[in-house]
């Protein structure tokens, strides 16, 4: 009667298990639920306002305060496409009036092919810009896009024989007051440092840095810095927007 008894609970204890389990099985089609305060995807998570007062360079020295112009449509199906000629011919199509030498104001809107955009100021949470979230956070188009930033490195003194690192997913060109100093072509990954300027001179007091990123699918995002002639990042720089 006892062994009766204990395989009858046994049984009872193992149904309940199972019953247990079963409850915590997401449906298939059932749509995912966030955590309390769970705010991925969202600007919040990667992004900050910027403020009024100089940013410094993170501890590594990449530049983290940015003007960034809502995504322009670029239909591309394939990041394969992103040869050198490409590249130039798309980012030297004029989509807005004075691409190449604006700095815009947050909250600025320009106006491409019948659709406004506007810039915003942020600071990354990460030593990379991550576009996509960027798109993402602001429910616009993350694919088939070019991306436009800007920001002003104020610079203490004349900084001589400088160079710029950058890294994209996918293609970018970069310029130094109003000068085109790094290529990023072809399909690629975002690596720190993956081209490296040739020797540059950054002014004593502002200088203007701009950028531009096109990618058809896949994640978008870039990361920047000025190193020394040792490879040293430089650290006692500011960034401002305004």
């Amino acid at each position: 009667m006892n062994e009766l008894r204990k395989s009858v609970l046994l049984g009872m204890g193992a149904l309940a298990l199972l019953a247990l389990q079963v409850s915590f099985v997401t449906p298939a089609n059932a749509a995912p639920v966030a955590a309390p305060g769970d705010t991925s995807g969202g600007l919040a998570s990667y992004f900050t306002p910027s403020t009024a007062h100089p940013k410094l360079p993170d501890a590594d020295g990449f530049l983290q305060r940015w003007l960034l112009l809502e995504p322009i449509v670029k239909p591309n199906r394939t990041n394969t496409v992103f040869t050198g000629t490409y590249v130039r011919n798309a980012f030297q199509t004029e989509y807005f009036p004075n691409q190449f030498t604006v700095v815009p104001h947050d909250g600025d809107n320009v106006t491409v092919a019948d659709q406004k955009l506007t810039w915003h100021a942020l600071d990354s949470r990460n030593f990379n810009v991550r576009l996509f979230r960027f798109a993402d956070g602001l429910k616009k188009p993350t694919y088939g896009v070019i991306f436009w930033a800007v920001t002003i490195v104020n610079s203490p003194r004349e900084m001589k024989n400088v160079r710029l690192a950058v890294g994209s997913n996918s293609a970018s060109m970069w310029w130094l007051n109003d000068q085109n100093v790094a290529n990023l072509f072809d399909d690629r990954r975002m690596v720190m440092d993956d081209v490296v300027s040739q020797r540059l001179t950054l002014n004593k007091g502002k200088n203007v840095l701009r950028g531009a990123v096109i990618n058809g699918p896949g994640l978008s995002d870039f990361c920047v810095r000025f190193i020394d002639e040792s490879g040293d990042p430089i650290k006692d720089i500011t960034t401002t927007v305004e």
